[in-house]
C-alpha cells in the first residue's frame, strides 16, 4: 500500500527487502551526503527491517542517525532539530503486527506532502538507481535523547504548569500496547506526578491486543480505570500519533474527543484558526463557532491538515481519530502532547474528566465499510449527491454531506473494493439508522 501517509504491507508478503530497498533508495539518493534521521515502533519485523533502511541509506551515501525505538512524532521532532535533511519512522501505524511500513519526512519534519510523495512514488517505480561508490558511503551515529528532547518540549509549553499537574496526584491507567509508548508515556505520567498503572508498556512489539485505540480494543484498559479507581485511562497506538481517553466511569470517551478536548482547552488560551480533516466530529465544529474562530476543513491525512496549518498558521488542529497537532511543539499528530494537554485540563477543571467531557457537545459517531463488489465507485458519489441535493454537499475527499441532524463522509478506499462510511448524529440510533440506510443504497446498487 502507497498513500500519502508512506509505504506500508503485509512483513514477506507485499513488504519485502525488495520493496523496502526500493522506495528507501528513492528517497535516499537526491539526500546524499546529507543526514537522515531513522527511528520506529519496535514490531517484530523491524529487527531486519531497520538494519535494511540503513544499510540503503548508508549505500546511497547518506549519513544515517539512529535514535532507536521511537514514536513517529519523536521521529519528526528529532529530525527538525537534529537538522537532517529527511527521516524515516519505521512503523505500520496501528495496523496488525503482521504488517509493518515507512514515513518518510522532509527536513522540516513534515511527512513529505503528496507532490514529493507522488515524485518519491515514481523515482522508486522507474527502477532507476544511484548508489555510491566506496569512498562516498555514509557513516551511521545513534542519537539516544531523542525522547527526552521531546519530553523537554512538551514540559517547556507556557499552557503546561507541572506543579500544579503533580498536586493532583492524578492516577492513570495506560496502555501502550507493547508498542513505542512504553518508551516515553509512564515516562510523561511519572513526571507529572501521575500514579501510573501500567498495561502492555514494555516496548516488545509482541501487540497485547488489535493495536488500533478504538472501544472494541480498549476493554483491559477499561476495567484497569475501575479495578483502580483511575483518574482517567490513556491508550495509543504502536508509534503513538494517536491519543484514545477512558473516563473514570470505566467507558470510552471516544477518540474524537481527544481532539475536542484539547481545541477547547487552547481556544480558551490562544483564540485562532483550527484546521481538521472531513471526517472529524462536529462536536469541534461547534466549540470554534463558540469561540468566534474559523474552522477549516482537509483531505483526510495528516500531512493535509499539517500543510493547511502552517498555511494559515493555526493555533491547533488535528484528526478525529485521536491525533492531536499543536504547532507550539510540531505539525504532527502527537499522543504525548495529546496526554499533557488533558491532564492540564483536566488539572484546571478541578473535576472528573466524565464531567468535563460533559462540557463539550455531545454526538455519537460510527464507523464502517461496505463492500462495492462489481459497483462504481463513482457511481456510489452520484447517487447520494443526488438523494441529499438539498442538504450541503463537499466534494473535496468523497463526499461529505450535512445535515441538520447528522453528518455523512463516504470515502472509496484506494487499496480495496470497499466504500468507508462515517455517521455523526445527535444520538446512537439515528447514527446507526443512517449508516444502516447508507449501505442498503450502496448495495441496492449493484
Amino acid at each position: 500500500m502507497t498513500s500519502v501517509s508512506g509505504v506500508r504491507g503485509v512483513v514477506g508478503d507485499s513488504l519485502t527487502p525488495e520493496a523496502i530497498t526500493k522506495y528507501v533508495h528513492a528517497f535516499a539518493y537526491p539526500l546524499a551526503g546529507k543526514k537522515v534521521v531513522v527511528g520506529g515502533d519496535p514490531r517484530v519485523s523491524q529487527n531486519f527491517v531497520r538494519p535494511l533502511v540503513k544499510s540503503v541509506l548508508l549505500a546511497s551515501g547518506c549519513q544515517v542517525i539512529d535514535i532507536g525505538v521511537t514514536p513517529t512524532p519523536t521521529v519528526q521532532l528529532a529530525t527538525e532539530h537534529l537538522k537532517a535533511a529527511g527521516g524515516i519512522a519505521i512503523t505500520a501505524s496501528h495496523n496488525p503486527i503482521q504488517w509493518n511500513g515507512l514515513k518518510f519526512m522532509g527536513s522540516d519534519g513534515l511527512f513529505l506532502p503528496p507532490k514529493e510523495v507522488e515524485d518519491l512514488f515514481r523515482r522508486a517505480d522507474s527502477g532507476y538507481t544511484e548508489y555510491v561508490s566506496w569512498k562516498y558511503l555514509g557513516t551511521e551515529t545513534s542519537y539516544g535523547n531523542a525522547i527526552q528532547d521531546h519530553l523537554d518540549q512538551i514540559y517547556a509549553l507556557p499552557y503546561i504548569d507541572l506543579e500544579l499537574i503533580r498536586s493532583k496526584k492524578f492516577r492513570v491507567a495506560v496502555d501502550c500496547v507493547n508498542g513505542a509508548g512504553g518508551m516515553i508515556i509512564p515516562k510523561l505520567l511519572e513526571d507529572m506526578g501521575c500514579e501510573v498503572i501500567p498495561l502492555n508498556t514494555e516496548p516488545s512489539g509482541i501487540f497485547a491486543h488489535t493495536p488500533e485505540p478504538i472501544p472494541a480494543n480498549l476493554g483491559d484498559l477499561c476495567e484497569a480505570v475501575l479495578e483502580h479507581g483511575a483518574d482517567i485511562g490513556i491508550a495509543v497506538d504502536p508509534d503513538v500519533d494517536r491519543c484514545a481517553l477512558i473516563g473514570n466511569d470505566g467507558k470510552p470517551m471516544g477518540e474524537e474527543y481527544t481532539l475536542a478536548l484539547a481545541v477547547k482547552f487552547m481556544l480558551n488560551r490562544k483564540m485562532g484558526d483550527v484546521v481538521v480533516n472531513l471526517s472529524t466530529s462536529r462536536a469541534t465544529d461547534d466549540i470554534v463557532a463558540y469561540h468566534n474562530c474559523r474552522l477549516t476543513k482537509t483531505r483526510v491525512g495528516e500531512i493535509n491538515v499539517a500543510d493547511k496549518m502552517r498555511d494559515i498558521g493555526a493555533v491547533i488542529g488535528g484528526e478525529g481519530n485521536g491525533g492531536v497537532i499543536l504547532p507550539d511543539i510540531h505539525l504532527g499528530r502527537d499522543a504525548p502532547v495529546a496526554a499533557a494537554l488533558t491532564l492540564q485540563h483536566l488539572a484546571e477543571a478541578g473535576t472528573s474528566i466524565c464531567e468535563l467531557k460533559q462540557t463539550l457537545p455531545q454526538y455519537y459517531i460510527v464507523k464502517d465499510k461496505t463492500p462495492l463488489g462489481e459497483v462504481d465507485p463513482d457511481a456510489v458519489m452520484a447517487f447520494f449527491s443526488q438523494k441529499y441535493k438539498d442538504d450541503q454537499l463537499n466534494t473535496l475527499d468523497g463526499l461529505r454531506i450535512d445535515r441538520p441532524d447528522c453528518w455523512i463522509h463516504l470515502r472509496k478506499s484506494n487499496t480495496e473494493p470497499i466504500m468507508r462510511i462515517i455517521v455523526e448524529a445527535r444520538t446512537p440510533e439515528i447514527a446507526w439508522q443512517v449508516l444502516q440506510s447508507a449501505k442498503e443504497d450502496v448495495a441496492n446498487l449493484g
